[in-house]
């Protein structure tokens, strides 16, 4: 694969508008493990190896999380996963697979037993920010290390 072109330097007001929008979805999710989780769970689904690696990398520094990360695509047959965090994995693979069924029902009801109306738009936000970068990341051509 080859970098088609830089898009940070050849358009920075886009890449402005794209970092206010990381820095308001960082900022409203305090929990920082479970905003990686979104992160690479979308970046799987996506098939977007430049932020599969980077978050992987973010959660690997937030500590421990070797197994999480190498069992996340499979997270439903595993016990490493919280109740809450199942229920928002399940969200982001909806969001992130929209076209495909929307989000159920269901889905819906399991992640409002753990969050707020406020903090359920946060997390479409999260998740509609992973897809925003994943989008840019393979439009462009971007694999880990490409700007090194």
């Amino acid at each position: 694969m080859e970098l088609r072109f830089n898009h940070q330097k050849a358009n920075p007001t886009a890449l402005k508008a794209m970092m206010s929008l990381e820095q308001y979805t960082s900022s409203r999710c305090t929990d920082k493990v479970l905003y990686e989780l979104i992160k690479i769970r979308v970046s799987q689904i996506n098939g977007c190896s430049f932020c599969l690696d980077m978050h992987a990398k973010d959660l690997l520094k937030l500590g421990d999380h070797g197994d999480r990360i190498l069992l996340l695509s499979v997270w439903r047959e595993v016990p490493l996963f919280t109740e809450k965090e199942r229920a928002v994995l399940e969200l982001a693979e909806a969001v992130a697979n929209i076209g495909q069924a929307g989000v159920p029902q269901l889905v819906y009801d399991k992640v409002r037993e753990f969050v707020s109306e406020e903090e359920f738009i946060d997390l479409i936000m999260a998740i509609n920010t992973i897809n925003s970068w994943n989008r840019i990341a393979i439009s462009t051509g971007m694999y880990p290390g490409c700007f090194d």
